[in-house]
């Protein structure tokens, strides 16, 4: 079964750059849909950006377009958030997830990681 671990989250003041890393293990993340989602406090989960692991193919959401990119390594099975420009309202826990490729749903989720943008 799939598990992902998500590291890299810190603080970080406007304007800096953060990279999050979504480790898989179980299984090959080739045959997953993959997406990055982050909850601030008091606020619903939002989504943030995927990637079909195959195509490579990223989509984002206006929020974080132009600032934020998507990179994958397959040696590592891992993706990567790279976040640029940061924003106070930045600030949330980041989550990445997985859905399978048969699959309507993410089912495999990893832990999070604290993401503080502040001066």
């Amino acid at each position: 079964q799939l598990q992902l671990v998500e590291s890299g989250g810190g603080l970080v003041q406007p304007g800096g750059s953060l990279r999050l890393s979504c480790a898989g293990s179980g299984e090959a993340l080739s045959y997953y849909h993959i997406a990055w989602f982050r909850q601030a406090p008091g606020k619903e989960r939002e989504y943030v950006a995927s990637m079909i692991w195959n195509t490579g193919d990223p989509v984002y959401s206006v929020n974080v377009k132009g600032r934020f990119n998507l990179t994958r390594d397959n040696a590592k099975n891992t993706l990567y958030l790279h976040m640029n420009s940061l924003k106070p309202e930045d600030t949330a826990v980041y989550f990445c997830a997985a859905r399978h490729r048969d699959e309507s749903t993410y089912g495999s989720w990893g832990q999070g990681t604290q993401v503080t943008v502040s001066s």
